[in-house]
């Protein structure tokens, strides 16, 4: 080969090598990809679908959440609560001159039946078969959780809704004080037709139910163990993560109070009525 050819497939190769993908048109893709996800909080397999399999939460007062499986459990347990709600807004995007590495940050709001929490968000961004693929999400609120005020609530005042996705149909809920999403106390109640039950199931904070009117019945995850029955007037102190199944004998009203944020864990995924179409 001549050294002018040589030359020639130089230069050519040189030339592949430094070019670079159009960083402003991937910032404009990136910054739209963000907008996709943030439509995406009510159905958990769409918003899960933007994660990388080993993907990372990093939150505000809780450890980090590792691996796509466990992220959809800690999502499934915060949109379980009662009025959960979550928004953002990107407001910037920036990505490698190689293209397959990019953040975005902004500003979010989450409720869960109370005062919205507000704060600000870093998400890192890989490139994936084509596709930018949540890296790691970092996020944290702007101010401490507000404490729950002092409440005096009419029965004619309280404003009852439907029970999150986490719970089966039927029951009735109302958030009498606090802000369930928060890592503070809260105060529920709850109103449920006889024959409502709830499979085996825990929470991630300890709570202290008492029964206002009609009888309940709670069992553990003891096969043997027979279900033990809490009539009005009754107290029920479950600690965290107490495995118990849970069964209204009549129409009943129970108050539970706790320490946020609420969540709901199934012990058999096949219970869980947000897996079911």
């Amino acid at each position: 080969m001549s050294r002018r050819m040589c030359l020639v497939g130089l230069a050519v190769l040189m030339g592949a090598c430094s070019s670079s993908v159009n960083v402003e048109q991937e910032r404009t893709a990136l910054m739209q990809r963000d907008r996709d996800w943030s439509q995406t909080t009510k159905d958990v397999d769409k918003f899960m679908s933007f994660f990388a399999s080993d993907a990372a939460l990093y939150g505000t007062g809780m450890p980090v959440v590792s691996g796509a499986d466990a992220i959809r459990q800690a999502f499934l347990g915060m949109s379980a609560a009662p009025g959960f709600s979550l928004t953002w807004t990107v407001t910037k995007a920036d990505v490698s001159a190689a293209g397959d590495l990019g953040y975005t940050t902004g500003a979010y709001a989450a409720a869960m039946g109370g005062p919205a929490e507000k704060g600000k968000y870093v998400t890192v961004w890989t490139k994936q078969a084509g596709a930018w693929m949540v890296k790691e999400d970092i996020f944290n609120a702007d101010g401490p959780p507000p404490a729950p005020p002092h409440a005096m609530v009419a029965p004619g005042d309280i404003k009852w809704g439907d029970p999150p996705p986490g719970l089966p149909a039927g029951g009735r809920f109302a958030v009498v004080a606090g802000d369930p999403s928060q890592a503070a106390p809260f105060v529920l109640r709850v109103q449920v037709p006889a024959g409502y039950k709830i499979a085996l199931h825990w929470h991630p904070t300890s709570e202290n139910l008492t029964v206002l009117s009609g009888t309940i019945a709670l069992g553990t995850d003891k096969a043997d163990a027979p279900m033990k029955d809490v009539a009005a007037g009754g107290l029920v102190v479950m600690p965290a993560e107490m495995r118990h199944t849970f069964l209204a004998k009549t129409a009943s009203t129970f108050q539970v109070h706790g320490t946020g944020p609420f969540a709901i864990n199934y012990v058999n995924a096949a219970d869980d009525p947000r897996t079911k179409k």
